[in-house]
């Protein structure tokens, strides 16, 4: 159920909010609002797709509003005092209600959907991390997301457009966070932030532990880059066209930090 890539790279991409699957029982419970799967991460898999880094991927199909493999087991708060979703959400970005009433999930039936799709995906992602770094020495895990650019339940004002996330510089060696940060700045068309609005999701936080030689960084797009964002959310060919050699050139730099043993 899980899609697994193994490259011949030390980086590893993670992508847990692409998929579009709802398993019909779950539907079922769905109003029209969850149906419409408004935050799904549109298209990442494909912007990132053909490098030509040969880079490990790691997917779920599952729709996050199903669960939410970038949220912790137990549920705590990434971000404690601002508005979020959890692990299985009831809301979707705008705070609207994605479930028919009395159809939420209750404890038995998240702890189902845990055991079927959460612990499967960071089951395939720890073992491909583990992978690569017994083959480098080192492993960087790339987190791959995308929202839309205006959603102000969430964040106020207009999202830069790469939002980079290290857990405040913790997840990552300063090398790894200024390689990414560096090459986004240089793009002059784009806008770009460090740690602002979003810092990582559980996934680079759990991860991102680099006294023990894996590095995690999250990598934020806002839609506008790349799609519409309205239904039916069309990938635009010509924005990834001038946005994927940024992609690959952020990638790249990475790569080179280790091959070069340049990562501190």
């Amino acid at each position: 159920m899980i899609e697994v890539t193994q490259g011949n790279s030390p980086i590893v991409l993670g992508l847990p909010h692409t998929g579009t699957d709802i398993p019909s029982d779950v539907s079922a419970c769905l109003n029209d609002t969850g149906r419409a799967m408004a935050d799904t991460d549109w298209h990442i898999h494909q912007l990132y797709s053909d490098l030509g880094l040969d880079l490990t991927r790691v997917r779920t199909p599952i729709h996050r509003y199903v669960i939410d493999v970038n949220r912790a087991p137990d549920d705590v708060s990434l971000y404690p005092g601002l508005n979020t979703t959890g692990l299985c959400p009831l809301t979707d970005f705008d705070g609207d209600a994605i479930y028919h009433d009395g159809k939420e999930p209750d404890d038995r039936e998240i702890a189902r959907r845990k055991a079927l799709y959460h612990q499967p995906y960071h089951a395939a992602l720890a073992a491909e991390l583990e992978r690569v770094r017994d083959k480098y020495g080192v492993a960087i895990l790339y987190d791959c997301h995308s929202i839309r650019s205006v959603i102000p339940y969430l964040f106020d004002d207009t999202l830069p457009d790469f939002n980079i996330g290290t857990n405040s510089s913790r997840s990552c060696a300063a090398s790894v966070e200024k390689s990414v940060h560096t090459r986004c700045r240089a793009a002059t068309s784009y806008s770009c932030v460090l740690n602002g609005r979003f810092k990582g999701g559980f996934t680079t936080r759990h991860y991102g532990r680099p006294e023990e030689n894996i590095h995690a960084i999250q990598m934020e797009l806002a839609q506008s880059t790349y799609l519409d964002e309205t239904p039916p959310w069309i990938y635009r060919e010509d924005k990834a066209a001038r946005l994927r050699p940024i992609l690959y050139r952020i990638l790249n730099d990475l790569s080179e930090l280790i091959y070069e043993r340049q990562l501190r």
